[in-house]
């Protein structure tokens, strides 16, 4: 009876000390797995930009000056201030390209983000690329390399060419900004091909 009573008693006891053990809280960042909040350094409305490029550096005049890119936006959010510098634009976002020609290649999106450093612009929703030429690239994501003149993605997309009266369905691409040169990872339907006399 003395024997079954102990038992008891440590069994209790045992269970008390593993209850108080296991609840010890080792957690030392409470918290930490909120995501920071980030505030815009700025916020510009009806925001327009232009870059450009001068061949003279002794001034700057209409004749040596040379657009790049212009950017159109309803908003702009600027994130200048953190370490990975970039600028948001929730609303919409529209870019008309100037190649070396002067020939405007128009890209937008619904929604778009510049990072700063690296030079690449995210655009996403009902993402289009128009050429001067007619040319029209269609798809849900797109990024373009402003350095390169390089536009690449790896969702599905609808090339247009009214030169060649050919549609492409596709999935991932990437192609100079002309059109010159384009690399289709996946394609669907039909499509005409020239064929050479040689």
């Amino acid at each position: 009876m003395y024997l079954k009573k102990t038992y008891i008693f440590m069994s209790i006891a045992l269970g008390w000390a593993m209850l108080f053990l296991s609840c010890s809280d080792t957690y030392e960042k409470v918290g930490a797995e909120k995501p920071p909040m980030l505030f815009a350094s700025g916020i510009a409305e009806d925001f327009t930009v232009t870059y450009s490029e001068t061949r003279d550096l002794k001034g700057v005049d209409a004749d040596t000056a040379r657009v790049l890119v212009v950017m159109r936006s309803p908003v702009m959010k600027d994130y200048e201030n953190l370490v990975f510098k970039y600028r948001e634009f929730p609303n919409g976002l529209e870019l008309d390209y100037f190649d070396e020609a002067g020939n405007k290649t128009v890209i937008t999106g619904d929604y778009g983000i510049v990072y700063t450093q690296t030079g690449l612009t995210d655009l996403r929703g009902n993402v289009t690329v128009h050429t001067h030429d007619g040319k029209l690239m269609e798809t849900s994501q797109l990024y373009w390399d402003r350095k390169r003149s390089w536009v690449f993605t790896q969702e599905k997309f609808k090339y247009t060419n009214p030169e060649d009266r050919t549609v492409m369905d596709g999935e991932g691409m990437d192609v100079k900004t002309d059109f010159k040169f384009f690399n289709a990872h996946k394609t669907f339907g039909l499509l005409t091909l020239k064929e050479n006399d040689d």
